[in-house]
């Protein structure tokens, strides 16, 4: 089992930054991919950005490709999410997963565990 849980979610003005942090604990969590989805109100969860296991591999949404950075820590078992210019659209529940897929995947299907998710709100 490995446990995930979010933070630093919060409120923001449009153009503003957030990093979000997802803190693991259970199994080695360095053996796992990692991704972050997001769900806003009255929509399906969609995939947001996704890491390796070691790091050497990263993926992202287009919509925010060039705005969001993932990063792991192994050392300190933590997964980033640094957020920038962020938008109205990125308003959403945000979620860290944890997949077997080592080299990473953005398919929502292959993620085994996930956390409770972290409320981001981005004002215009």
């Amino acid at each position: 089992q490995v446990q995930l849980v979010e933070s630093g979610g919060g409120l923001v003005q449009a153009g503003g930054s957030l990093r979000l942090s997802c803190a693991a604990s259970g199994r080695t969590f360095s053996r796992y991919a990692t991704g972050w989805f997001r769900q806003a109100p009255g929509k399906e969860r969609e995939f947001v950005a996704a890491i390796s296991w070691t790091g050497g591999r990263t993926y992202y949404a287009d919509s925010v490709k060039g705005r969001f950075t993932i990063s792991r820590d192994n050392a300190k078992n933590t997964v980033y999410l640094q957020m920038n210019s962020l938008k109205p659209e990125d308003t959403a529940v945000y979620y860290c997963a944890a997949s077997s897929i080592l080299v990473g995947t953005t398919n929502l299907s292959q993620y085994d565990y996930w956390g409770q998710g972290t409320q981001v709100t981005v004002s215009s």
